[in-house]
């Protein structure tokens, strides 16, 4: 058999399964799997979508390593700065570039620097992180175009952030992601999310509205909420909990407008059992393998 005919035998059997149905017949059945993978190198700028990500002990290698950070220390996302979404942020091996439209673009460094100044951030409840400055270049190119005053950050080697969710072991720790180093949303969540704002009169919204690390399709709508274990490809994952929604899902990731959906949409359907003016869409994952690599193509299993 030839390297093509293998290949395509390879791709057939991980999207496909044999069910067995009677004795004597087999026919063919979808299965769970990867529809796409995206990473985002700076918390709350854009992401882009990649055919395979590698894993280490924080997440896919290249997320969230960066962060915007206020004259004070604080970290910036979108929920108070929607501009945030027209900056594109793109890796190489060796370096993060950050460009917008009738802006032209400033790299940066991706590896950590030891001569670097570093500065103490706090991200939502990890307090008095240890993060390396990325120099004047990066932080006048993002006030010339956010128009105020910020800075570029990085994690470093003195960067050490533990996971707090209550699913977490020792030993799991991610980066600048708001509370677990994964998001995972299924095609059929977002295929009712959507019928249900069209019914609502509204206009449906695309997938990275969500901010999603994984996507999944062949699963029934809402399946995520109930996952506690994974395997995909080669990472195991588990359940860090369902994902509390904000604004930011509500900011058009091209142009940074706003607008109503889909939280009013969700706020109909998708409220927290808890506590119920929070409301719900994808799931958080942790990952247990810290190393392996994860592809689009690659079946999921739920353990």
């Amino acid at each position: 058999m030839n390297r093509c005919k293998k290949k395509a035998k390879a791709r057939f059997v991980r999207n496909f399964r044999f069910l067995r149905q009677g004795s004597n017949s087999l026919c063919l059945g979808p299965v769970m799997h990867v529809s796409g993978l995206f990473i985002y190198p700076v918390k709350s700028l854009r992401g882009y979508a990649v055919p395979a990500a590698s894993v280490d002990e924080l997440g896919f290698s290249g997320d969230r390593r960066f962060m915007l950070i206020d004259e004070a220390g604080r970290f910036l996302t979108q929920r108070t700065a929607p501009r945030l979404a027209r900056i594109d942020a793109r890796l190489t091996d060796s370096t993060l570039t950050l460009s917008a439209d009738h802006a032209g673009q400033v790299s940066v460094a991706r590896a950590p620097d030891p001569a670097a100044k570093l500065r103490p951030v706090t991200v939502w409840k990890s307090p008095d992180l240890l993060v390396e400055d990325c120099g004047q270049a990066a932080a006048a190119w993002l006030g010339d175009f956010l128009g105020f005053t910020c800075r570029l950050v990085r994690s470093g080697d003195k960067f050490a952030r533990p996971v707090l969710k209550s699913a977490a072991r020792p030993g799991d720790r991610f980066a600048f992601a708001d509370g677990c180093p994964f998001l995972i949303v299924g095609e059929a969540s977002l295929a009712e999310l959507n019928d249900r704002i069209q019914a609502n009169g509204g206009e449906p919204v695309p997938m990275d509205r969500f901010r999603p690390n994984i996507v999944v399709t062949g699963s029934d709508r809402f399946a995520e909420d109930h996952w506690t274990r994974l395997q995909i490809g080669e990472v195991t994952f588990r359940s860090g909990g369902l994902s509390e929604r904000c604004i930011v899902t509500t900011t058009d990731q091209l142009t940074g407008e706003r607008g109503k959906e889909p939280l009013r949409t969700l706020a109909t359907f998708r409220r927290d059992a808890h506590d119920p003016t929070e409301v719900n869409f994808g799931t958080n994952l942790i990952h247990e393998s810290k190393l392996g690599t994860v592809r689009v193509g690659d079946i999921v299993t739920p353990g």
